[in-house]
Parts: structure tokens; sequence; C-alpha cells
């Protein structure tokens, strides 16, 4: 009979992974390691371990979003961010890279006019923001459009 392999002990919370020191485990780029879950908290926790200037980006970002989509629903897939409306499906996603931060509209070609990124994803757009160039503005009107529309129901 073989022996049994003890199981390893995670370092994972409810929402988080955290590294021996206690901070949230930045992976490639900077992206936070949030354990995948619904709600507000870990959208919140995400945008709190979000590195540098992308942390108050963050902020903004949720914050238009549900100022432009009242009852939206929150969620942290694929350590990102997602945004949807019950019934609709998930319209919005954003993700950390080193320089910048990607929000992709999960149906932009949708949208007027159409977010400047795109893909193999024929339906999706994206907008990427640097520091020091985020277009409020712009961003609002795509939000309501995009809430307004059919979302991505695939999870």
């Amino acid at each position: 009979m073989a022996a049994k392999t003890p199981k390893r002990r995670s370092n994972k919370t409810s929402s988080m992974t955290k590294s021996a020191d206690g901070n949230v485990v930045l992976l490639s780029g900077g992206n936070p390691q949030i354990a995948k879950a619904d709600g507000d908290a870990p959208v919140q926790a995400y945008i709190a371990a979000m590195p540098e200037w992308k942390s108050d980006l963050g902020r903004r970002l949720d914050d238009i979003i549900v100022r432009e989509a009242p009852g939206v629903r929150k969620a942290v897939r694929w350590n990102s961010p997602w945004y949807g409306i019950a019934g609709q499906g998930w319209f919005l996603s954003f993700h950390v890279f080193t320089r910048y931060v990607k929000v992709t509209f999960l149906n932009g070609v949708s949208l007027q006019p159409e977010p400047p990124g795109s893909g193999k994803d024929p339906d999706s757009r994206w907008y990427d923001i640097y520091e020091g160039e985020f277009d409020e503005k712009q961003f609002a009107e795509w939000v309501r459009q995009s809430a307004a529309l059919p979302g991505w129901d695939g999870f």
C-alpha cells in the first residue's frame, strides 16, 4: 500500500492569496491574485491590491461602473474583476498589466465609438489605460452603453 502524501497547506483566505509577509500575491505584470468569488468584497480586495497608481484608477473605474450601471453585480474570475447585470450577463472586466490597466467590454463591438483594442474575440473591444491617460467621460459613456446591451453569460 502506497503512503499517502500529506496535503499541502494553502495560504489562501476566502478572497485572496497572501504571501508569507501577509501581502496579496501579485502575478506577472502586477496583477493581484484574488480567488474566484462573487460580490463587492473580492472586487474591493482586488482594487486595494492593485499596485501603484493603478489602485486609484481601479477605485475610479469601480465608482463609475456602479454609478452608470445601477444594480450591477460583481465578481472576481481569472484574477480579474467582472461586472454584469442580472439576467443580461457580464459586460466588462479589467486586468492589471505592468504599464497599464486593460478594460475589456465584452460587447464592445456594439459601442459607439468602439473602444480601440481588438483581438480574437469578434465581439470584445478593450481600452488600455496608461498612467495619466484616463478619459473618464468616454469610459462612463461606454459603461452606460455596454450595461444596456446583452452581455456574456459564460460562468
